[in-house]
């Protein structure tokens, strides 16, 4: 306020900071202030930053036309540019995005993995924790960076947008700390993403079609017609290793990472420092992240990396456009380009195994930064089902799915069901009734062999079709919550890779079939688990998490993949504020978006077929 007084005709001017060659953006205020004051401001301004500073960016969400594949096809994206852009924060700084909706959606950006301690209005769930930016209005979300390094990722939180609006989002150690590993030469953020040559909104039909490619760096390389030119191509000195920050940002994919000859070590996950372990291959679900270190130690040449889809849906048979290899490039210094890329065999897209390997030999970095033992006192144990069911057909329309019905999705044989005209958390916060119930059970309605369902039994059959509700569960501040997730075979048995808003949730323990206290809990492990916020639970199986409800507000808990929002495979937490005003939720701020009647992304085409098959 001192330099706004005094020195009103200002002009902003743009700095770079940073030890590790990589600057982070911020803005401060200069005039025509006299130069001795000038030096003492920037210097005292340097000097604070040390530990923290403010990083500012606009994100203009605009249609724009783009073309991956063979035709061009209008999408929304940030600032005109496919994935968006990278956001480059430390920990400990303060991150300010201003979203003006340009486009003909509306739409929320959820940071996803980001803590928002104290700040869970800034979370952007739609309908969660704040309405949506309706077409042409902006929110500034303002939010600070705690207690976390590595890479998450930013995406749109409105369902199927997240196909075209989403980026990187790379928290570094503070100026002055170090990574837990050798400096890299460079560093480098991989997004992965699905791509459909259709309108975005047609997405929204169940089931939504099958993406038509997937991107690397939003490009689809040379497996696809069109494209052959249009290859991420990663130039590398041989001996030189470099940080790769990897970013599952697909819609509803599973996916295989694999360089041909090439291992990697891996040093984080979902922004949460591991314990490094070598591979060749590595499994990510929509919303995971993973660091891996590369070091360019093969012969000098040219590599594909590639991805390919991990399908674990019993029922599902791959086509062939959904399971092709997509590659980028590994080009060493002084590679020749006579030569054909060294290319390398992906896993079948049924490789359980594979997956399942990966997913489980990651153990947490006992004793690096921000690592906090498992909390071994419980106060909340939820056991709780997941999977698809079915919903009426409604009168007068034609469904096509499994008994003439249409799917669903449950948690406990619960159908989330999304506010209409308000937040969840506006709600809560004002105490609003008849929004939402706060009953979801902590235990299944009906126990019954899970993993294997027979249909022909009444009492298994009255499981198909869960209770359609807006339920939350509520959570004393500080309290110590485990959930045991049980995968059910109601349907179909997959991998749904659960998310949760707001936390960390340490992994205890994965399996196949039906957990059971008397076998599974003795072996869980509590000494070094993976810290993750987006976990896979195994096709047919079970995981046991743990996390401490420290953090005040409305969290969601949910499926990452975007088919299975509409299908309501949701829960909400409530955490209650703590003792003090530094541990509760703060105020909302004053230019929350308001709810709207329009139509929304959610609704579907009209059509009197229903397509949930």
């Amino acid at each position: 306020f001192f330099w706004q007084e005094n020195y009103p005709n200002v002009r902003r001017k743009s700095f770079l900071f940073g030890n590790d060659g990589i600057g982070t953006s911020f803005q401060i205020l200069t005039s025509t202030m006299p130069l001795a004051v000038q030096t003492i401001f920037v210097a005292l301004l340097f000097s604070s930053m040390a530990s923290a500073a403010i990083v500012e960016y606009v994100f203009h969400v605009k249609n724009v036309m783009v073309k991956p594949l063979c035709k061009e096809q209008m999408i929304p994206a940030v600032n005109g540019i496919l994935p968006g852009p990278t956001i480059n924060v430390r920990e400990g700084d303060t991150l300010v995005v201003n979203v003006i909706n340009n486009s003909t959606y509306n739409i929320t950006i959820h940071w996803h993995g980001v803590f928002q301690l104290k700040s869970s209005w800034m979370d952007g769930a739609n309908m969660i924790t704040q309405c949506p930016i309706q077409p042409s209005n902006n929110f500034r979300y303002r939010f600070d960076i705690t207690g976390q390094e590595g890479t998450l990722l930013w995406h749109a939180h409105v369902v199927n947008l997240r196909a075209t609006v989403h980026g990187a989002l790379i928290i570094r150690p503070r100026s002055g700390s170090r990574y837990p590993f050798p400096k890299p030469f460079k560093e480098v953020p991989l997004i992965f993403s699905q791509w459909w040559d259709v309108d975005i909104r047609l997405l929204n039909l169940r089931p939504a079609p099958v993406s038509d490619a997937y991107l690397i760096n939003g490009l689809a390389g040379d497996s696809y017609p069109c494209s052959k030119n249009r290859i991420f191509n990663l130039k590398v000195v041989h001996g030189k290793t470099y940080l790769l920050r990897i970013i599952n940002a697909a819609l509803n994919t599973h996916l295989f990472f694999k360089i041909a000859n090439h291992n990697v070590t891996v040093v984080a996950i979902d922004a949460v420092y591991t314990t490094p372990y070598v591979s060749d291959v590595m499994i990510l679900t929509p919303g995971q992240t993973v660091d891996a270190l590369l070091t360019a130690d093969q012969l000098t040449g040219r590599y594909y990396m590639s991805i390919s889809p991990y399908i674990s849906a019993s029922n599902i048979v791959p086509v062939p456009g959904n399971s092709t290899n997509i590659r980028g490039l590994i080009a060493y210094e002084g590679a020749t380009s006579s030569v054909p890329p060294t290319t390398s065999l992906m896993p079948g897209t049924d490789a359980v195994s594979t997956a399942h390997r990966f997913s489980s030999n990651i153990t947490s970095l006992v004793g690096g930064p921000h690592w906090t033992p498992v909390p071994r006192h419980v106060d909340e144990k939820m056991f709780v089902t997941m999977g698809l069911g079915l919903d009426p057909c409604p009168p007068g329309t034609k469904c096509i799915g499994p008994l003439g019905q249409r799917y669903a999705g449950s948690l406990n044989n619960r159908t989330f069901v999304m506010p209409a005209t308000i937040s969840l958390q506006e709600a809560y916060y004002y105490n609003i009734s008849g929004v939402y119930t706060d009953d979801f059970p902590e235990k299944p309605p009906l126990k019954f062999d899970y993993t294997n369902f027979d249909v022909r039994s009444d009492y298994e059959y009255k499981m198909m079709f869960p209770e359609r509700k807006t339920s939350v569960k509520t959570l004393r501040f500080n309290s110590t919550v485990e959930i045991i997730v049980q995968n059910t075979g109601v349907i179909t048995a997959e991998s749904h890779p659960m998310h949760l808003h707001g936390f960390n949730f340490y992994v205890l323990g994965y399996g196949f079939g039906n957990y059971d206290p008397i076998r599974h809990a003795g072996n869980l492990n509590i000494v070094n688990p993976q810290m993750r916020n987006t976990v896979g639970v195994p096709p047919g199986g079970w995981i046991v998490l743990r996390f401490i409800a420290n953090n005040p507000g409305t969290w969601m808990f949910h499926c990452h993949m975007d088919a299975h929002l509409p299908y309501g495979i949701i829960m909400g937490f409530i955490v209650q504020n703590g003792p003090t005003q530094e541990t509760s939720l703060l105020p909302p701020p004053s230019n929350l978006p308001q709810c709207s009647r329009n139509p929304t992304i959610y609704e579907s085409p009209t059509t009197n077929v229903d397509l949930s098959c």
